[in-house]
């Protein structure tokens, strides 16, 4: 019976790669494009193409013209197709295209498919609900996504500079992104196959991005707080401080089952540290009116030296590096690089499941990148006399 269904799924990509041949180029249209896509998603589970899943983000990468004809070619592909496996590939390589970096795809909006409502039609239900709600779940997430980077990247073309108030919803809106993330889990015993386990190390990567945005925003609003108190601020930065005190504890649980299925990227992450008391207990103080607000300078400094020696950048696991300022002043700052830690160098072209615990570069070194600093480099004098 399986190899039935494996026969029967390559022979639905063959006839899938000689439509798309036949087709026209246009400006939604494009054969080549199209053919890598389907050679991504095949309905194979025990491998991925990664050769054209890296052409796919060439693509991508040379010019927005190619976005149409991608999302003309994936949305066709994830509305017929009733494969738990071909959509969980579609869904791996819509999240790695969102990982390259690019305006245009930043502005997407919401995803050109609908997978809300996804059921796998090979099997019966009572095998596949797992891989139906994982299907469904991990939708869920990439669609929120979607279009919350491409709101934020409308206001950065607004050029407006937001307040505290707007940093703070917007820390909101991360915190339930995060929420949502932690539900795209196996629920099924039966699911530590291959592919899934390969999309868990990918999530695990993105976890930690989401959590590293947030833990970052919460030490700069914290600062920004302290250095001005305001009543208002400070009541909804205490809900967003208890929410990441929450969330501390549902992701330590959520590693836990991704380590005890053998996710290899979940047994190579550090311990979590929680958000200090004492931050909560200032945050009280400001709210209910007992704290100084003409705070003099030694009291700025005092706060600063707490957060450093609270470690609250220690928290921000990915990209937790603290940096010192001069002797006379502390700045405390993350800095974000692109030369990211991948938890496992082995990239090698091998495509069987069972012999690869990750994506290669072109998905899981995608997935830990986020935006990075304008760096400004003095270039040395080469020429002497």
């Amino acid at each position: 019976m399986k190899l039935w269904r494996k026969a029967a799924g390559a022979i639905k990509d063959r006839n899938s790669i000689w439509l798309a041949s036949l087709s026209r180029r246009t400006p939604y249209r494009h054969p080549d494009l199209e053919a890598a896509i389907i050679r991504a998603t095949s309905h194979d589970g025990a491998k991925i193409d990664y050769t054209n899943a890296r052409r796919v983000f060439e693509w991508i990468r040379t010019s927005p013209v190619y976005l149409k004809p991608l999302a003309w070619g994936l949305s066709s592909r994830m509305e017929k197709t009733r494969s738990w496996v071909v959509a969980l590939k579609g869904l791996m390589l819509i999240h790695g295209v969102f990982c390259c970096q690019i305006p245009s795809v930043q502005r997407i909006g919401r995803l050109p498919f609908d997978l809300s409502g996804f059921k796998d039609g090979h099997s019966s239900p009572s095998k596949t609900w797992g891989y139906d709600a994982f299907v469904r779940s991990y939708y869920a997430y990439l669609d929120q996504k979607s279009a919350f980077i491409s709101s934020e990247a409308k206001n950065l073309k607004k050029a407006l500079k937001p307040t505290l108030l707007d940093e703070l919803i917007k820390l909101q809106r991360w915190q339930s992104m995060l929420d949502m993330l932690l539900q795209v889990r196996p629920l099924d015993e039966n699911m530590k196959v291959g592919l899934v386990l390969e999309a868990m190390n990918n999530l695990i990567v993105e976890v930690f991005d989401v959590y590293s945005r947030i833990c970052n925003g919460i030490a700069q609003a914290l600062l920004k707080i302290y250095a001005s108190p305001a009543k208002s601020e400070a009541s909804m930065a205490l809900r967003v401080v208890q929410k990441a005190a929450t969330q501390v504890e549902d992701l330590s649980q959520y590693l836990e089952v991704c380590r005890e299925m053998g996710v290899l990227n979940a047994s190579q992450c550090p311990k979590l540290e929680n958000i200090p008391k004492e931050d909560v207990k200032e945050l009280d103080q400001i709210i209910n009116g007992s704290a100084n607000n003409n705070n003099n300078t030694n009291g700025e400094r005092e706060n600063c030296e707490h957060f450093e020696e609270e470690k609250i950048h220690e928290e921000i696991i990915i990209s937790g590096i603290r940096k010192k300022g001069s002797n006379n002043k502390r700045v405390l700052k993350t800095v974000i690089t692109d030369k990211w830690e991948i938890f496992d160098g082995d990239c090698s072209s091998r495509t069987t499941l069972q012999d690869q615990h990750h994506f290669p570069n072109c998905y899981s070194s995608h997935l830990s990148v986020v935006s990075l600093p304008n760096h400004k480099q003095d270039l040395p004098d080469l020429i002497t006399f």
